[in-house]
């Protein structure tokens, strides 16, 4: 039997001879669509973001898909209002015979028409989320779901700690990191970017910059970008609407009109255009450990 992708020590150096996880290149998206890769420390608020993000992204006219990459399955959750099943827990229904399967049985529809698929996770100790992926892009490329696509966004998985979960950089223009303005956040995002390093040798995939989230300020943000050539593409205060949200099961788009929310709507389409926009690929240098210790430390 064989998968889309594989678990090999990389001829190509792709992550310095680690254990990787490969793209079969019959199976990568294509021309045509914008895909967007979003990492970012655990809990930082990745799907919040990539869901208000597709929204903004539709708002604009865009055919958007939505690919949650999370044994947690909850990426999607506030545009389709429901906790949708995962590609996995369809599979397992078939006996993994993709071929009996519809794209409505794992594609569902959500707000302003966003595709929503959750590609789900195997359990924990006994598989790699590379293959997940994997399988998730080939059923979508059977169903011919990309081909009328215009932007796909991937919401990963905490922070970047296997070739597994860096599956999604093989597939993406661009990576977006959400984080915060604190040290474990910008420590987690310091190694997302030596991921994409290691990942843009035989990739596509660039750094697209930050999304400064549930900070009032960006000043550790900024010492950072300034040190490794980073840029902050959109800032979220902590702001409840956006929390509010959230609990009501819907996007900020769809929250009660006020001064605060309009201006959290505006800064997402306007991340959304930018991305639009042919953003200039950034060439980050990560700094190891003790550099971002000496640089940024414990306030």
């Amino acid at each position: 039997m064989t998968t889309s992708l594989q678990a090999t020590t990389n001829p190509r150096e792709d992550g310095e001879g680690s254990l990787q996880v490969h793209q079969d290149d019959s199976m990568a998206i294509g021309e045509g669509a914008l895909v967007i890769a979003v990492y970012g420390k655990g809990g930082i608020g990745k799907s919040t973001t990539s869901s208000n993000l597709s929204a903004a992204f539709s708002k604009l006219g865009k055919r958007v898909l939505q690919i949650g990459c999370d044994p947690k399955h909850d990426s999607t959750f506030t545009l389709t209002k429901q906790m949708v099943p995962t590609v996995i827990d369809i599979l397992e229904t078939v006996n993994f015979h993709t071929e009996e399967l519809r794209a409505e049985d794992f594609v569902f529809p959500g707000y302003n028409g966003v595709m929503c698929v959750e590609s789900g996770g195997p359990p924990a100790g006994t598989g790699c989320g590379g293959y997940v992926t994997g399988q998730t892009v080939k059923l979508l490329k059977e169903h011919h779901l990309l081909e009328d696509t215009d932007v796909v966004i991937f919401d990963v998985l905490g922070d970047v700690v296997c070739g597994g979960f860096a599956a999604p950089l093989q597939h993406a223009d661009y990576c977006l990191i959400v984080t915060a303005n604190d040290f474990d956040s910008i420590f987690a995002m310091n190694r997302i970017i030596a991921a994409i390093q290691a990942k843009a040798k035989n990739y596509k995939v660039r750094l697209g910059g930050v999304v400064a989230n549930r900070s009032k300020d960006t000043d550790q943000i900024d010492r950072f970008n300034e040190r490794v050539g980073m840029r902050t593409m959109a800032h979220f205060q902590d702001i409840d609407a956006i929390r509010r949200s959230r609990l009501k099961k819907c996007t900020i788009f769809e929250m009660e009109a006020s001064p605060e929310v309009e201006a959290v709507q505006n800064e997402y389409l306007a991340l959304a255009q930018r991305m639009l926009s042919n953003v200039e690929p950034l060439e980050a240098e990560s700094l190891k450990d003790r550099e971002i210790f000496d640089l940024l430390g414990y306030d």
